[in-house]
């Protein structure tokens, strides 16, 4: 420990609130983990190619996905002959320093305000995903907390295709305190996005978030609608939208990673929520799907309370992982 670490602030109670729902919402991909890299080495002293075998198997199995556990373990396997010896005692400490440094090379920031008053206002969100992801249900979270600290939101129901979407964000609208402009179900999603933001304009809103079509990644006009739907809000704002947030469901795994894919042929993402990571093993998506699209991580979801979706910072996602009880 440095002479510094003794000067280190306690945790505010909000914080450590938040770092004992990330390491719940963690329990099941650490315990697989974890058990796992016991077992890998049982009865070694030194990380040798069988650990090392164990250990993309154990990566594979938390969905960190064939490309980046091939990264990690060449990594480590430079770490190993660079240091020519390397105990299993040290491979936890190893594997989180690689882990962190991969997140931190694929732009996965420690966003410390990503819920404080943007510089440019309106600043507009378009929000993209497919059905079931939690996609609504993220929407409101963050409109709700963006309200808590005191900013205007405005919300655009512009997922017109699925009735269930305009009202369920309508209630949430309702819940949180903030506008919401929809045109119904079957309308224009453009011309519902147009309103929103014209509304954001037009009352000062400090945030627009507009929610777009779920329907499925296959769906070939997928990538005009939302097009169409990035035109008519740079009518408002010529430089909007200024983030494309794609919420995915980490307990897909695999899934997640197509998805992915489809979504950014389709558009410009410029940020990922990861939610539902409290009912699954595969946590290890975060760490792979950052890696593969070099887009950052800005929120993870760990739990079914508004503050359980959570900026994500990469250090604590890394040591909650690797906390021993």
């Amino acid at each position: 420990m440095g002479l510094f670490d003794f000067f280190k602030k306690k945790p505010a109670p909000q914080e450590q609130e938040e770092l004992e729902a990330l390491e719940k919402g963690l329990e099941k991909t650490k315990e697989g983990f974890l058990s796992k890299m016991g077992r890998a080495v049982l009865g070694k002293s030194k990380v040798d190619e069988d650990v090392l075998d164990e250990l993309e198997e154990i990566l594979l199995s938390s969905d960190v996905g064939v490309p980046t556990t091939l990264k990690i373990i060449d990594r480590i396997e430079r770490r190993v002959e660079r240091d020519k010896f390397v105990s299993t005692e040290e491979l936890d400490q190893v594997l989180r320093e690689e882990i962190a440094a991969l997140l931190e090379e694929n732009q996965s920031a420690d966003l410390q305000h990503a819920f404080a008053e943007p510089k440019q206002k309106p600043y507009v969100i378009m929000v993209v995903g497919v059905n079931g992801v939690g996609k609504t249900t993220t929407i409101g979270k963050l409109a709700s907390q963006f309200h808590q600290n005191g900013l205007k939101v405005v919300l655009g129901a512009a997922d017109t295709f699925r009735a269930a979407a305009v009202d369920q964000l309508k209630l949430w609208g309702e819940r949180v305190g903030v506008p919401v402009i929809d045109h119904g179900m079957n309308t224009d999603p453009a011309s519902v996005a147009y309103d929103a933001v014209k509304k954001g304009v037009e009352m000062n809103a400090d945030i627009v978030i507009i929610d777009t079509a779920g329907r499925l990644h296959t769906k070939v006009n997928l990538m005009t609608e939302l097009t169409k739907i990035k035109r008519v809000v740079q009518k408002f704002i010529p430089d909007a939208p200024h983030e494309v947030l794609l919420v995915l469901d980490g307990s897909t795994g695999q899934n997640a990673f197509i998805q992915a894919q489809e979504f950014t042929k389709a558009t410009e993402v410029t940020a990922l929520a990861i939610t539902k990571l409290d009912g699954t093993a595969k946590g290890g998506v975060v760490i792979g799907i950052s890696d593969q699209f070099k887009i950052p991580v800005k929120y993870i979801g760990v739990g079914e309370k508004i503050s359980d979706l959570q900026v994500f910072n990469r250090s604590t996602f890394v040591e909650s992982l690797f906390a021993k009880k």
